[in-house]
């Protein structure tokens, strides 16, 4: 059973996908349920969660909506306004407008140009409303960004979070000291933090292999073991790069180089556990 943990939709004519440009030829287009789920089927690939790509509650909604139409969505991480005065009930109510599939929140702190953003006490409401409603912290951050993640985090010990795509390295430049000190520094000081194995190959300069990504995927699992670590595509951005078969097929060679015999948490354990995904056996 594999679960991919870190897939996305959408429809550029939402109109809420700042990031996404006309001059994108790869990425400027729909990416819908259908799209994906030959490659799913292809490639045994039993569920997914599905991840926010637009920082609007709206685009949450829409997501939960594609979510209870689709099988293979276990889970949604979404967006709430976590500044938003009555952030509580705003993520209440997308709880609620849920019925059971949002899993957690992700706020876009790469895109925020302030670099103590998350240090804000207006933001405290919000973290602990995640708490609350038992819902995961998906952490969207640059490796500048990784010492303000780590003190946010400490304030609260009982939240679940998850670094997205390994905190972002600069694989392309071969920037590594930095984040693997606060890698280490993070897996080490919070245990309930998990990491995503996604976004490498994005991160890295064109044609890059397992060589490039060695030295990251190593450290990765040295500092959080294959039990806190999870295995997702990325798709449609890791379009960019590659595809949907050959990331899976390179991303299982380094789990079975480096945690033999784990191969299940890295693809599907672990993630049922940590977002609290339906096991329904038409599910997964």
């Amino acid at each position: 059973m594999i679960v991919d943990t870190h897939q996305h939709f959408w429809r550029p004519d939402r109109g809420d996908y700042g990031w996404l440009s006309p001059s994108d030829s790869v990425l400027y287009r729909d990416y819908l349920p259908q799209d994906l789920a030959p490659m799913l089927a292809a490639h045994n690939v039993q569920a997914t969660v599905l991840v926010q790509a637009a920082p609007t509650e709206a685009e949450t909604r829409y997501l939960l909506d594609l979510a209870a139409q689709t099988d293979f969505v276990a889970g949604v991480v979404g967006w709430a306004d976590m500044e938003a005065p009555d952030a509580a009930r705003r993520i209440a109510g997308l709880v609620a407008y849920g019925k059971g599939k949002l899993k957690g929140l992700r706020p876009m702190v790469q895109d925020i140009a302030d670099p103590q953003w998350l240090l804000k006490p207006m933001l405290d409401a919000a973290f602990e409303a995640m708490i609350d409603h038992g819902l995961v912290f998906d952490a969207l951050v640059l490796p500048h960004q990784l010492p303000t993640l780590q003190a946010r985090l400490l304030r609260h010990p009982k939240l679940r979070a998850v670094l997205d795509h390994a905190g972002k390295p600069d694989i392309a430049d071969k920037e590594f000291s930095g984040w693997a000190e606060n890698v280490a520094r993070l897996a080490r000081d919070l245990p309930l933090l998990h990491c995503k194995l996604s976004g490498l190959l994005t991160q890295a300069g064109d044609g890059a292999g397992a060589d490039e990504l060695e030295p990251y995927v190593a450290h990765l699992f040295e500092h959080f073991g294959p039990e806190r670590l999870m295995w997702g595509s990325d798709w449609p951005v890791l379009n960019l790069k590659s595809d949907y078969g050959h990331w899976l097929e390179l991303a299982q060679a380094r789990v079975r180089r480096h945690a033999p015999g784990h191969e299940q948490d890295v693809f599907g354990e672990t993630a049922i556990g940590f977002y609290a995904l339906d096991q329904k056996e038409e599910t997964l």
